[in-house]
């Protein structure tokens, strides 16, 4: 790592995204996190990231008020669609189209302006709901465009997108976490949880993270409603 350890956080507040963090830090990075108020079904991830930040002491957290109501074909922007509690083979319709694309993009810019060298994102291509922007090919594709269309990609060290979750199950992921003394009580990943943070236990992130806890052999923490 460089003497410049600064890196931003995508920090949805959910399980995957506070474990980047942990990792992040392990590593010395002074940690800048970075959420978003896109229109999605409730508030209670952003609260959750709020506390997040605030336990582990980030250096600073700031949430982006970002309207991705045009983008209506998701269930998570789209209230009048129901989100699935079946799994599918196929895309999910709690899909949000580029939405990481898009997340990325404006850390990359956060990252350029603190003179960062890192972005951590919590992405994940092992027990995942099969979003094509979770996929090593992604990030390979980002981490290129990096290179090339920023002014630190050109004239500095550039910007690595580090996904330190990428090839983990859900369990390893847990497991990693509790040994970077993560509390994952602090978290919320359901797609509908009340706001209150209370998980529906139905919905696909709701499944994955119950699995998780399982196989993993650790106590689950979230409250249900």
């Amino acid at each position: 790592m460089s003497e410049n350890n600064k890196a931003v956080v995508l920090l949805s507040g959910g399980l995957d995204s506070v474990t980047a963090l942990a990792i992040a830090q392990s590593q010395g990075y002074e940690c800048y996190a970075l959420s978003f108020r896109y229109g999605q079904r409730h508030e209670a991830e952003l609260i959750a990231s709020q506390r997040i930040a605030k336990t582990m002491n980030v250096k600073h957290h700031h949430i982006i008020d970002l309207d991705l109501s045009l983008f209506e074909s998701s269930a998570l922007t789209n209230h009048s669609i129901a989100v699935p509690t079946e799994q599918s083979n196929q895309i999910p319709v709690t899909y949000v189209p580029a939405r990481n694309t898009i997340f990325l993009s404006v850390a990359l810019g956060w990252a350029e302006v603190l003179d960062a060298t890192a972005i951590f994102i919590g992405v994940n291509a092992v027990d995942y709901s099969g979003y094509p922007d979770c996929r090593p090919e992604f990030i390979q594709a980002f981490q290129s465009m990096c290179n090339i269309a920023t002014k630190a990609g050109i004239e500095g060290q550039g910007v690595k997108i580090h996904t330190p979750l990428i090839n983990m199950t859900k369990a390893q992921i847990i497991q990693c976490g509790l040994k970077h003394k993560v509390d994952y009580s602090l978290t919320v990943s359901c797609y509908q949880a009340t706001q209150d943070g209370l998980a529906c236990g139905q919905c696909d992130s709701c499944q994955l993270r119950r699995q998780g806890f399982v196989d993993a052999g650790i106590d689950d923490p979230t409250k249900y409603q």
